[in-house]
């Protein structure tokens, strides 16, 4: 029995819980319902408010937790949390002058309220103001040096600004958040990088494919330094990383965990190996497609009607992430991330000869059906059973553009060329005010200068197709 079956009697056996105890305790629906009945009884109490606005801020209900909030500050103005709560729910719907503003009017009531100082920190680093931010994270470690929260933001904002051996040491305390614990897989001693000979590591999957396909380059190295290496991956990462890297081993997910010694999740690696920006490996090619795979698509594609007998630039777009329903904090980045086929129209106006092929697949896939006015796209995804073939696939291509998903990894893995579509708060792992990567020599990153306004980064990317075009007729040419 698992401890949520143990634990639900008791709310039933005594008396009802709180909502706070409940969403305290990660009980988040129920945490909702007892909100709501408290305050059919008590409708202005600005506390009872403030929490269910917090609660439901969790829980992705951005726009009622707004108003919770609003209405909060309005009952009770010297109520610090509820303008901490308000801050939170500005900051997820990216009104980040607002979410500020709110921050300041909580530490202006509460000077040391850590949470907000951090949470303040956070909303400044979206914005590419690390020197800022850090000082009011540095603040928030010093009032609550156990507090998982604030030193994951902290960590988060050192990753993005490249200082990578303080900023994964300091990531190492997301395991102490109560998501985080439930996600734990074994009781091995967690592996720090010492030598382990005549022992048997199992590196675990964490985070999304992208971030097993980024951090797998690490295991050459992680094997230099002792017995044997297990990875575990979903199924549909092992054809991919087995021919990737024949000289390790790889099991998956969907299968009992084979015995070892030690664990380490796949995220840790960089601490466990001191990486610093200077010796991340790899960043030309870490990724193999199956050449007759390759070969065999590259049969197809010859087969596609193109307009023209010469060969044409084939560019694959991705234009949408995978939702992860069941991980909030990945779905409400991926709402963020993830756009609409429609985006990429200026692309074929800007060469009219290119030939498109999508790599979508997922719920936004059907959008490759109705492709914009005058953009020749030609779907075969289809034939994409697993990570596998969609390396072959990528690999017959001339360019990928994509927004920040799994299938940008794996172009970027094989060393194809890669134009990321970064969202305005973008991912720690692509460093701030930078358009390459140190990750992935051939990745070029389009940053959005604006929430939700991707006009900027394509009119860049539309300046810059039109010379790659021009390139590639030239080389084309030059082969004939």
């Amino acid at each position: 029995m698992s401890q949520r079956d143990v634990a639900a009697p008791l709310h039933s056996r005594m008396s009802p819980a709180t909502g706070e105890a409940l969403q305290r305790a990660g009980y988040l629906e129920e945490a909702a319902k007892a909100y709501e009945r408290e305050l059919a009884a008590s409708p202005d109490d600005a506390r009872i408010i403030s929490n269910y606005s917090g609660l439901l801020n969790t829980l992705g209900d951005f726009t009622k937790a707004r108003t919770l909030a609003l209405r909060a500050t309005t009952l009770q103005p010297d109520l610090a949390d509820a303008w901490c709560n308000l801050g939170n729910t500005c900051i997820r719907l990216q009104q980040y002058e607002e979410g500020i503003a709110a921050y300041r009017h909580c530490l202006e009531r509460q000077p040391e309220h850590a949470l907000a100082l951090s949470n303040l920190g956070s909303a400044l680093d979206f914005q590419g103001r690390h020197e800022l931010a850090q000082k009011f994270h540095q603040v928030a470690v010093q009032l609550t040096p156990d507090n998982a929260q604030t030193r994951s933001n902290y960590a988060l904002s050192l990753l993005a600004q490249g200082k990578y051996r303080e900023g994964f040491e300091e990531y190492e305390w997301r395991w102490n958040t109560l998501e985080a614990r439930r996600r734990v897989h074994t009781l091995a001693p967690v592996w720090k990088g010492e030598a382990f000979v005549g022992r048997t590591l199992l590196v675990q999957t964490e985070g999304g494919f992208g971030d097993v396909i980024q951090f797998s380059r690490f295991l050459p190295q992680v094997a230099e330094r002792g017995g044997r290496v297990l990875m575990q991956v979903r199924p549909q990462l092992l054809r991919l990383l087995r021919q990737s890297f024949p000289d390790q081993e790889f099991v998956s997910q969907d299968d009992p965990t084979p015995a070892h010694d030690l664990q380490c999740p796949v995220l840790s690696l960089p601490y466990a190996l001191g990486t610093t920006l200077e010796t991340i490996p790899f960043p030309q090619v870490f990724l193999r497609a199956d050449p007759h795979a390759v070969a065999g698509w590259a049969d197809l594609l010859r087969q596609d009607p193109t307009g023209t007998e010469v060969p044409p630039l084939r560019i694959g777009l991705v234009w949408a992430g995978a939702p992860h329903p069941d991980v909030r904090a990945v779905a409400f980045a991926d709402k963020r991330r993830s756009t609409d086929l429609a985006t990429f129209a200026p692309l074929a106006a800007a060469v009219p000869g290119a030939v498109f092929y999508s790599l979508q697949v997922g719920e936004k896939s059907v959008q490759a059906r109705t492709p914009p006015r005058g953009m020749r796209l030609i779907d075969h995804t289809s034939l994409l059973g697993d990570f596998a073939d969609t390396a072959a696939l990528v690999s017959t291509l001339d360019l990928v553009v994509a927004v920040d998903t799994s299938t940008a990894h794996v172009a970027a893995g094989l060393g194809k060329p890669v134009w990321l579509l970064s969202r305005y708060d973008q991912c720690w792992r692509w460093l701030s005010g930078r358009d390459d990567s140190p990750w992935y020599n051939s990745v070029r990153i389009y940053q959005q200068k604006a929430p939700f306004d991707w006009s900027v980064p394509m009119a860049r990317m539309v300046a810059d197709l039109g010379i790659f075009a021009q390139a590639h007729r030239l080389a084309a040419q030059a082969l004939r």
